[in-house]
């Protein structure tokens, strides 16, 4: 992997060259783990005009689970647990001769870009923008591969609750319950907070489990995610508990599923994120439920479970190849319930077999 993280650090400088910058300063943690192997708590790195370096309030963790920094990039540890990595590392850049220093000004602190200037008076400092995340979007096989592995994990943590008793359970310990079957199947954690909705609480978009108990002739509708060496997947599923579903419920699941069926039929390198968007939506919005939609069909995952590009009606930008989407519309009734569907594929060209899904639990609406 050292290979894969030196071609990445070279790409990003290439970037900050052709800007007039001299140097580079990475302090989001998910930008400093794909550019670096690791991101321990704190860490920054520099790409510096000599040498790049894994700066570090501390030893790095060994932790399989945190990453492990590239044997190439060398590790220069902070003396003291008070001090600052990236004003350390701003200093460090100055010493090697750098004039000039790009930052990512929309994850630093107003304090800590000042500290910064202040400890390098003489750097002029740049913004790095959303750099790193334009290079993450398009993701290589070994990415792919552990977002694969995250969604193995969560289709069977989801498999094995459903093959339990769920009636008179609380959403809370169902939730709590998938995420130590995530762990148990090797997953690093949950990618996100696990939400578990039932009956009525169905009906509002991002609910949080509660000690509301499942009951017969509810709507379960659960939303997780495995991360797996970094990386986040998701998948979302809305069944029936304990009885045939009734006729409103087949009626706005089929509607649901249609539109998440032409949402990931949309998928292909080339395509509109907003065409992608509109394709789901449009079935959404055919039927009457316009106004009840959230504001995306899907987005990137990767080391964040929210990642570009946004599957947006005002997005733009193509999609292209080896770039992992999640395609989750749904429809809230409140006060009723409501159904989302939720998967996480792999843009692949037609040659190559079309989208590629990796969450395969199944989409028939279930009556548990």
């Amino acid at each position: 992997m050292s290979e894969v993280y030196a071609a990445r650090r070279t790409r990003l400088r290439d970037r900050c060259n052709a800007g007039g910058s001299a140097a580079a300063l990475v302090t989001r943690p998910a930008n400093v783990r794909y550019l670096a192997g690791a991101a321990p708590k704190n860490a920054v790195l520099l790409l510096g005009k000599r040498e790049d370096l894994l700066v570090c309030v501390g030893p790095p963790d060994d932790r399989p689970t945190q990453g492990r920094p590239d044997e190439a990039l060398r590790v220069h540890a902070l003396p003291g647990p008070g001090g600052d990595a990236a004003v350390a590392a701003a200093d460090l850049a100055t010493a090697q001769g750098a004039d000039s220093l790009a930052v990512e000004e929309h994850h630093l602190t107003v304090a800590r870009h000042r500290a910064i200037g202040s400890v390098a008076p003489r750097l002029r400092l740049a913004d790095l923008g959303g750099a790193v995340e334009q290079l993450r979007v398009v993701k290589d096989e070994e990415e792919i591969s552990c977002l694969r592995i995250g969604a193995e994990i969560a289709d069977q943590a989801l498999g094995e609750l459903l093959e339990s008793i769920l009636v008179g359970r609380t959403e809370r310990h169902l939730a709590l319950e998938l995420e130590r079957r995530l762990v148990d199947h090797g997953a690093d954690g949950p990618a996100f907070p696990t939400s578990v909705a039932t009956g009525p609480h169905a009906g509002h978009r991002g609910h949080r489990p509660t000690d509301r108990r499942v009951e017969e002739g509810d709507f379960l509708s659960v939303c997780l995610g495995a991360a797996y060496r970094g990386y986040r997947c998701e998948i979302g599923r809305t069944f029936v508990i304990g009885t045939s579903p009734a006729d409103w419920q087949i009626e706005l699941y089929d509607l649901v599923f249609a539109a998440q069926r032409a949402g990931r039929e949309a998928l292909a390198p080339g395509a509109a994120f907003r065409d992608v968007d509109r394709a789901a939506r449009q079935v959404l919005d055919s039927a009457g439920h316009a106004e009840r939609l959230q504001p995306l069909t899907g987005h990137g995952v990767g080391l964040e479970i929210d990642e570009d590009p946004q599957l947006a009606p005002t997005a733009m930008g193509k999609l292209d190849a080896c770039v992992p989407v999640t395609v989750e519309p749904g429809v809230h009734l409140p006060g009723r319930g409501g159904v989302r569907i939720d998967d996480t594929l792999v843009v692949r060209p037609e040659a190559d077999g079309g989208p590629e899904l990796l969450t395969i639990t199944t989409k028939e609406l279930l009556a548990l």
